[in-house]
């Protein structure tokens, strides 16, 4: 057994300067970016009620989540989860430094940069009290594919490695498969599949062996830990179903995904908020566009009619690829956490790009010119999508105020409602009624698709206004449960009140307090 000052030698080998510059950049960029919700205590809806939680997320196959949360303990601690998150991120940089084959410092760091700074981790520190797990899982992710890579018999250690973090959070799947592809690229690329076709078979096929396993062992655990615990996979986002096609057929399936692909990458305003940010990754394409011509050119590429085929079948497969769980889980609503994989197209890009320039591109006249405007390019996007995270941190706070001050109000009308006591059962939907305030959150245009982050109030439901005034305000109300007020909802004493802050928005009748705080109107 190595002594520790050994094994820091070795993990230095290792560990060289391109990985040091790949996790500073993630790690110091990640910082810069987050600080102000690592700092602060802006819970979400979700939030509310994840205070101290075990993250026992079985149910909704999640059987590793509870283990890669617990370093942090299970409390809501933002700065100790928000580090332990940015270690996981940072080491995570450093593994996709290796996958990418980066050699440029500078194409290095904004790669990191990239990484910490993509909205979907914005959206990502919302839900914090699970973000250290979930940065585990993309580590995770990662190192599958890395352990692949780089030994003979690796894709079994990788399909472990894919298990678990498909145990934590099965979103960062495509993750792991649009990497693998990458390496396919890369292997084509080199021209050494022409010397070895059966090799290169067997070696694209290691590819697909570490995914089938790992996935298989991913369910297998599941299946036995749900046997164990007594336990059914919820219809939460259609997890109960996952594999069985339900709800529409495969067709289907395919031509949704196709359509959300485009549509997000297009229109979605995350990998592009304005007019710099779209521009940014314009002139990004272009370079790397440039870039695959010249090499086109050069090796000849343009000749042989594979080329154009493997172009072909990269737009074909690629959005299926990126956007499988769809697949898995047919019914499934795909928000901004579960879209952190489209932050590698921006990186392959670079990757790309380095290689060119690290290559044949060497003795290119345009070789300045094309760096400056890909540094120029790489920095305007990390610079505004940071920029994009810290609008969405801003709307969250005043949505935690908005929502503090409309609570001391309606807190203090229900205790002075005539029948009111501590413990009486309380009736209320959950929703806060918009017609009766106004409009003040301007970021729409950019938190519209950040879950976690858009909206102007944390209440959406009576079980969040139930946890918002015990741990704020510190307050009790005993809220019906579902059923009991889905009988309240329709009956002509609710339907003829008031909606808060109306006069006639609370009352008791039989025993039990209305609180009105929907909209008037009843579509």
């Amino acid at each position: 057994m190595k002594t520790p000052g050994e094994a820091m030698v070795q993990l230095k080998t290792v560990f060289g300067k391109r990985h040091a510059a790949a996790f500073l950049a993630t790690f110091v960029t990640g910082l810069l970016t987050h600080l102000p919700v690592m700092l602060s205590d802006l819970p979400n809806h979700d939030g509310l009620a994840s205070m101290y939680f075990d993250q026992n997320m079985i149910t909704s196959g999640r059987w590793f989540l509870t283990v890669a949360c617990g370093f942090s303990s299970y409390f809501t601690v933002p700065w100790v989860i928000g580090l332990i998150g940015l270690l996981f991120l940072g080491l995570t940089s450093a593994v996709l430094t290796e996958l990418l084959e980066l050699k440029n410092t500078a194409s290095i760091v904004l790669c990191g940069a990239m990484l910490a700074a993509f909205p979907a981790l914005a959206s990502t520190f919302a839900y914090v009290f699970t973000l250290d797990g979930y940065m585990m899982a993309m580590l995770l992710a990662a190192l599958s594919v890395l352990l692949t890579k780089k030994g003979k018999w690796g894709f079994l250690f990788g399909a472990v490695c894919l298990a678990f973090s498909l145990g934590i959070y099965q979103a960062y799947l495509p993750f792991a498969m649009l990497l693998c592809i990458y390496q396919v690229i890369l292997l084509l690329e080199n021209g050494s599949w022409k010397a070895d076709k059966k090799g290169t078979l067997a070696w694209i096929g290691r590819y697909l062996g570490m995914g089938v396993l790992g996935f298989v062992l991913y369910y297998l655990i599941l299946r036995v830990l749900l046997l164990i615990q007594g336990k059914e996979l919820a219809s939460y986002q259609g997890i109960g179903q996952a594999g069985s096609g339900a709800g529409q057929g495969l067709l289907e399936s395919l031509k949704e995904i196709y359509v959300d692909f485009w549509k997000f990458t297009l229109a979605g305003h995350i990998l592009w908020q304005n007019v710099f940010s779209a521009v940014a990754l314009g002139l990004l394409a272009l370079v790397m566009i440039y870039a695959v011509i010249r090499m086109a050119t050069i090796q000849k590429w343009w000749k042989a009619p594979g080329f154009y085929g493997i172009l072909i079948g990269l737009f074909v497969v690629l959005p299926p690829c990126t956007s499988c769980i769809r697949l898995v889980s047919p019914e499934l609503t795909y928000h901004l956490l579960m879209r952190y994989q489209w932050v590698l197209y921006p990186m392959f890009a670079l990757a790309i790009c380095d290689k060119y320039f690290e290559g044949e591109g060497k003795t290119d006249r345009f070789l300045a010119q094309a760096q400056w405007t890909l540094l120029a390019a790489a920095c305007t996007l990390v610079f505004c999508h940071s920029l994009a995270d810290n609008i969405g941190y801003s709307n969250l706070e005043k949505k935690y105020e908005r929502t503090y001050a409309y609570c001391v109000r309606l807190l203090d009308r229900i205790e002075q409602t005539q029948g009111y006591y501590q413990g009486i059962p309380v009736a209320m939907i959950g929703v806060v009624g918009e017609d009766a305030f106004p409009k003040t959150d301007l970021t729409g245009e950019v938190t519209g698709n950040m879950i976690g982050l858009s909206g102007e109030y944390l209440l959406y439901t009576g079980d969040n206004y139930e946890a918002f005034i015990k741990n704020y305000l510190g307050a009790s109300l005993n809220i019906v449960d579902a059923e009991a007020m889905g009988e309240i909802y329709f009956k002509d004493e609710y339907v003829a009140m008031d909606s808060f802050p109306g006069p006639n928005s609370t009352k008791v009748v039989d025993g039990v307090l209305y609180v009105k705080t929907e909209n008037k109107r009843r579509d």
